[in-house]
């Protein structure tokens, strides 16, 4: 090989290395609760009643980029939060930041900030994520700050990001 197609081997694996380097991060900075979700492995049995040209359509993260929201309900055992991981790991392999919490940590997170006075820092940490995942959504009862900590994210996030609630 000559001195330039060696380089140019070398800068190619080196950008692979990056890419995949970013990618693995990524997912592991987003914390999901099923980091083995995947679109491919949904099942679309008939009891489950989802339409899996929807699943499809959202896998593209499009929604992202027009930064819409995205709410998954259903019973408990449903698939839930393995859908909203699925959904996450699409995101990151398309190099978006992604956060999976549930809603009772995060409450917990924000009453703690608040007690050691490094809240308005994690409120901000929330609202930079392109992708926001809150799952178990409104279970249980807020208090009033829990509910106006809670406003303060989603608000900022509104039209600014998307968040995936799931309940």
């Amino acid at each position: 090989f000559s001195f330039e197609e060696r380089l140019g081997m070398l800068v190619d694996v080196e950008y692979v290395n990056r890419k995949n380097n970013r990618l693995r991060r990524l997912i592991r900075n987003a914390s999901f609760d099923k980091p083995g979700a995947s679109i491919a492995d949904i099942n679309y049995r008939t009891g489950r009643k989802l339409k899996k040209s929807l699943i499809e359509r959202l896998s593209t993260c499009e929604y992202i980029t027009e930064k819409h929201n995205v709410i998954v309900l259903g019973a408990t055992g449903a698939g839930k939060s393995y859908i909203a991981c699925a959904f996450g790991m699409e995101a990151c392999k398309r190099y978006y930041t992604v956060k999976y919490i549930r809603l009772p940590e995060l409450l917990a997170e924000l009453a703690i900030a608040r007690g050691e006075g490094c809240f308005k820092k994690i409120i901000n940490q929330y609202k930079k994520y392109s992708l926001l995942i809150l799952d178990e959504w409104m279970l249980v009862s807020l208090t009033e700050t829990e509910a106006r900590d809670l406003l303060e994210i989603i608000h900022y996030r509104h039209k600014n990001a998307s968040t995936i609630f799931c309940s």
